[in-house]
């Protein structure tokens, strides 16, 4: 429970209010292992404690990466954090993504604005190989080009990969598609006896990716979605994020839809 000194190292505003960064510990030998999908524990000093998901790649041994966009008081100390200032960090906590039932599937992934975070180091693990998959989709939406995560990362991996951007308003030239998500996802063809798909970004976003999921005969058992709610000790001790029978913090955040559906059609739980 008490948290650990680590110093930002590197600073990228990825857009207006959101920014990206490295983050060290002081004590050099401290452990930065995680499973794609967890999350630390952020401690702007003076201001207080949040919950942020890791965007980086699980192989990069060199410190955290954490991709926060400024909407709150704490979420606005952490994202005006510069090089060389001091953050508390408590982790990794929570249930990440089940990369064992991907192996040799078709894997879809599917990312709604700041959603592509916590998906970024699911990608870096399965463009590593580990495991190995039959073929890999990535739908990634967002409000506007400009309001897109990763720019660098993105034009790489549509390179190795099948990439589908969509954008809900675009000026000028847009080689994307314009509208929401569920427009492409709608268009693409899935084997549903062969496919898991990944799911993180706003609660609307998933439930209507969801339906289009399940009325393309994909299992319910093979719909996984990261959630986001209040969290706040991330022990499951505070029951701030206690959803159903789950704590978010301690049972998820990453959950299959088969196992939470009775929850999450419960509009506003």
């Amino acid at each position: 429970m008490i948290p650990a000194i680590f110093r930002v190292e590197e600073r990228n505003e990825e857009f207006a209010g959101t920014v990206t960064l490295r983050i060290r510990g002081e004590a050099r030998e401290v452990p930065t292992e995680f499973n794609p999908g967890q999350f630390n524990m952020l401690y702007a000093f003076g201001t207080g404690e949040i919950p942020i998901s890791m965007s980086g790649s699980p192989a990069d041994g060199n410190g955290y990466i954490h991709t926060i966009r400024s909407h709150g008081f704490v979420s606005r100390a952490l994202a005006d954090l510069r090089v060389g200032d001091a953050v508390g960090v408590r982790g990794p906590f929570g249930r990440g993504w089940p990369l064992d039932q991907a192996a040799g599937k078709e894997v879809l992934v599917i990312a709604g604005g700041l959603g592509m975070a916590p998906l970024r180091s699911l990608i870096y693990r399965l463009l590593s190989g580990t495991p190995e998959v039959s073929r890999l989709r990535v739908l990634y939406g967002a409000r506007r080009p400009q309001e897109m995560l990763f720019l660098t990362e993105l034009e790489y991996w549509s390179r190795r990969m099948e990439l589908i951007l969509s954008v809900d308003h675009a000026e000028g030239e847009w080689p994307g598609h314009i509208g929401v998500i569920t427009g492409p996802l709608d268009k693409a063809e899935i084997d549903p006896d062969n496919t898991i798909a990944f799911l993180c970004g706003p609660e609307v976003m998933m439930r209507f990716c969801i339906q289009v999921l399940t009325a393309k005969a994909l299992p319910e058992s093979a719909i996984f979605l990261s959630m986001e709610r209040n969290m706040k000790c991330a022990t499951g001790h505070c029951g701030h994020c206690q959803w159903g029978p789950n704590f978010i913090c301690k049972n998820g955040p990453v959950f299959c839809y088969e196992g939470i559906r009775r929850w999450f059609d419960i509009r506003a739980l």
